[in-house]
C-alpha cells in the first residue's frame, strides 16, 4: 500500500544555503509522480515546491527536457 505523503501549506519559503534549482514537470511513475533530478545530488537534501502554475517548458539551450516535450 503506497504510503501517504502529508504537505504544509504555505505561501512563503525561506532556505538557506541552496546549492542551486532545477525547474521540473512532475510526471507520472506507477500509482504516483516523480520530479527527475540530477544523480550528482543522490543522498542530498531536497526541497519539493508545488505551485498551481501549469508546466511550461524554458527554452534554455541544451534542455533535454524541453525538447522532448
Amino acid at each position: 500500500m503506497p504510503r501517504k505523503v502529508n504537505f504544509q501549506t504555505t505561501n512563503e519559503l525561506t532556505v538557506k544555503g541552496i546549492v542551486g534549482f532545477v525547474k521540473r514537470k512532475v510526471t507520472p511513475h506507477g500509482t504516483g509522480a516523480k520530479v527527475t533530478c540530477p544523480k550528482e545530488y543522490i543522498g542530498k537534501t531536497a526541497y519539493l515546491i508545488i505551485t498551481n502554475e501549469p508546466w511550461q517548458p524554458t527554452a534554455e539551450a541544451g534542455n533535454k527536457e524541453s525538447e522532448q516535450l
